[in-house]
């Protein structure tokens, strides 16, 4: 059942994606070679806790950490850990966080000092796709809309749209219908309405789109270890266009 969200649901949601925002802004500016991705989740959950809001992961179907850490060929999960980051890697944040009872969810990938240009490439390629799918997120067009330009923008540099992992709704849930695929065909699914709110989150590879879950049970993987980059917002279907809520 997909819920649209009252005015009234809509600033709960504000809230909870811009502190979501906020906090992707201090870790972002934390994030350099030789930090461990713990210090950087310690940072996140305390932003969060000062902020009023609760870390939305932590002890999520039994998630350890406060944030989601995936480097290099992680393409999403990464358990926050004493790995040291170093010039050269590429991370993906991903951080939930829960006010009034409303979640936000949002993801960046950042380099880690200098990164070659291909690994630069591929980061701005799929945080573009991103962009070209929440284009798509107007009243009258149908789901698969977004997944298409996602997919339609990424495949056209050869790159690997994983399928594995989807975005989805949010709200009152971390995750809630529909399930919002980055890929597939144009006009299918459900009709976007006002008031539906999606977490919209293109993972892209370098290389193909496969993946596996390593045996902690919580990070993926590309299958043949070539980078993986994520980016995502929330967002809100309105009259006007598509309100990204997780945006500063």
């Amino acid at each position: 059942m997909i819920f649209l969200k009252s005015d009234r649901e809509l600033n709960y949601l504000r809230d909870a994606g811009k502190i979501v925002a906020k906090t992707l802004a201090e870790i972002k500016k934390a994030t350099k070679p030789d930090i461990a991705t713990n210090e950087l989740d310690r940072i996140a959950a305390d932003f969060i806790k000062s902020c009023g809001a609760i870390p939305a992961f932590k002890g999520y179907h039994g998630f350890p950490g406060h944030i989601c850490t995936s480097i290099n060929e992680e393409v999403v999960h990464g358990i926050p850990g004493l790995r040291k980051l170093k010039s050269g890697d590429n991370l993906s944040i991903d951080i939930g966080t829960v006010i009034n009872g409303y979640y936000g969810d949002a993801a960046i990938t950042v380099a880690v000092g200098e990164v070659d240009a291909e690994i630069q490439k591929l980061l701005d390629v799929t945080e573009e796709s991103l962009y070209k799918g929440i284009a798509q997120a107007i009243t009258g067009n149908r789901l698969s809309d977004i997944s298409h330009a996602i997919q339609s923008y990424a495949e056209s540099f050869d790159y690997g749209v994983v399928r594995d992992f989807v975005g989805h709704g949010i709200g009152r849930s971390m995750h809630e219908d529909p399930q919002v695929p980055n890929y597939g065909s144009p006009g299918r699914g459900p009709k976007l309405k006002p008031g539906m709110t999606l977490a919209i989150e293109p993972m892209i590879n370098l290389g193909t789109h496969e993946v596996r879950t390593l045996a902690d049970g919580w990070t993926v993987v590309t299958a043949d270890r070539k980078r993986s980059a994520h980016f995502e917002h929330t967002i809100a279907v309105t009259t006007d266009g598509p309100e990204i809520l997780t945006k500063l």
